[in-house]
């Protein structure tokens, strides 16, 4: 075939799918995220590799917080005593036995350990990771033992049991698609076909190329998909 005639075929082949009501689309998880650490610590557990499932709840990471729970505990001991002279400044403070400055010394210690206590709890609540949602270790960025810092990215997870089909149709197409509309995914990996239905439409459509996002949802939960799959999505609800 002459070479004058590769940009016109390549033009024909979409515009004869868009005329038959298909698309290119793409899987995507809509629950999808990078973890990374809270506290500088080092990393004693990492249960999960790349490619393992996990559940909602389970650990994901696991710190050494030996410091952080010693902290803790001698921040709620502070408090505890606190709380014990708050009470007695109370009772001498009824009888006219101590003074108000006293008094509001006593009230303010109790605020002062009140809030250390809160503060050595929320850091040592960070000692460990646990999964958002059920999902998968996309990549792990750390190795066990290995110190870490406070935002050191620690792994990519992505739940791939509900994905998305993602795709970008002609803006006309809008007159007609509605959601929950049927559509037919071929993913190109599996060979195979895969329903699923629109869930949302463009806000918006782009004004140079006249396409409008379109999102779907599989309707099944297939563990053979994974996100980044693509293929030809039909959209049965064109007429």
């Amino acid at each position: 075939m002459p070479r004058a005639w590769l940009p016109a075929l390549f033009l024909a082949l979409p515009l004869a799918a868009h005329a038959e009501g298909r698309v290119r689309a793409q899987l995507v998880s809509p629950n999808q995220t990078t973890l990374s650490a809270e506290i500088a610590a080092r990393l004693v557990e990492l249960p999960f590799r790349e490619g393992q499932a996990f559940t909602v709840g389970q650990t994901l990471a696991g710190f050494d917080c030996a410091l952080f729970t010693a902290q803790r505990d001698k921040m709620e001991a502070q408090e505890e005593l606190a709380a014990q002279g708050l009470e007695t400044a109370n009772k001498l403070h009824a009888r006219g036995l101590s003074s108000d400055m006293e008094w509001h010394q006593a009230q303010s210690k109790l605020k002062e350990t009140a809030a250390d206590a809160q503060a050595a709890r929320a850091t040592a609540s960070r000692c460990a990771i646990v999964a958002p949602f059920d999902g998968r270790v996309a990549k792990l960025g750390v190795a066990q033992y290995q110190f870490v810092t406070a935002g050191t990215p620690l792994m990519e997870i992505v739940d791939t049991r509900k994905l998305e089909v993602q795709a970008v149709v002609p803006s006309h197409w809008l007159a007609w698609l509605r959601v929950g509309d049927v559509i037919t995914l071929r993913v190109d990996e599996l060979k195979r076909d895969y329903q699923a239905r629109v869930t949302r439409l463009a806000a918006r459509i782009d004004a140079v190329s006249q396409m409008a996002p379109v999102v779907g949802e599989i309707e099944k939960t297939s563990p053979e998909l994974l996100p980044g799959m693509s293929g030809w999505a039909t959209f049965r609800g064109r007429r």
